[in-house]
C-alpha cells in the first residue's frame, strides 16, 4: 500500500490513539504511516463497545436489583473477566464469584475492600454506596459512553 492510500476513516479510538501502517513512499522503499482507522474495523469496534456497554448495564441493573455486588459491576466496567480479577486481587477465581453475591460482599473487610478499590482504581465510598447512591453508577456508565465515542 502507498503512504498516500492508507485509510483515514474516523473509528471509536480516533481520540486515544493512531495505528502504525507499514507502507511503501514514492521511492518505493518500507515506511510506517499512521492511520485513524479503517471502516471495517471502525465497525468491528462499535459492535464490541455496544457489547461492553450491554455488560456493563446489566451488571449495575443486577447490582441495584441486589442480584449482584458492585464488585461485578466495576470487573465489566474494566473490561476484565474472573481470572484476570483474580489475578490481579490475589484472590482465588471461586472467591472472587463469591464476592458477586451481595452478602458476602457486605461482610468483607476494610483490607479486601482496598484490593478492589486498588485494581478498579475507585474510592472504597463508592464500592460500598454504590447501591444506596445510585449516582455513582451514573458517573462511571458516563465515563464509558465518553470514552466510546
Amino acid at each position: 500500500m502507498k503512504k498516500k492510500d492508507i485509510p483515514q476513516d474516523p473509528s471509536v479510538l480516533d481520540n486515544f490513539t493512531k495505528e502504525v501502517s507499514y507502507v511503501t513512499d514514492d521511492d518505493g522503499k518500507y515506511t510506517t504511516g499512521l492511520s485513524r482507522g479503517w471502516e471495517v474495523k471502525a465497525s468491528a469496534l462499535d459492535v464490541s463497545w455496544e457489547n461492553i456497554k450491554s455488560r456493563v448495564s446489566e451488571a449495575r441493573d443486577k447490582v441495584m436489583q441486589g442480584k449482584a455486588s458492585p464488585v461485578l459491576f466495576f470487573m465489566e466496567l474494566r473490561i476484565m473477566d474472573i481470572p484476570t480479577l483474580a489475578a490481579y486481587t490475589g484472590y482465588w477465581r471461586w472467591t472472587v464469584k463469591r464476592h458477586f453475591k451481595p452478602g458476602p460482599f457486605r461482610r468483607m473487610s476494610v483490607n479486601r475492600l482496598k484490593k478492589y478499590t486498588e485494581v478498579f482504581e475507585i474510592s472504597i465510598d463508592d464500592l460500598r454506596n454504590f447501591e444506596t447512591n445510585p449516582e455513582i453508577g451514573e458517573t462511571y456508565l458516563k465515563g464509558l459512553e465518553k470514552s466510546s465515542k
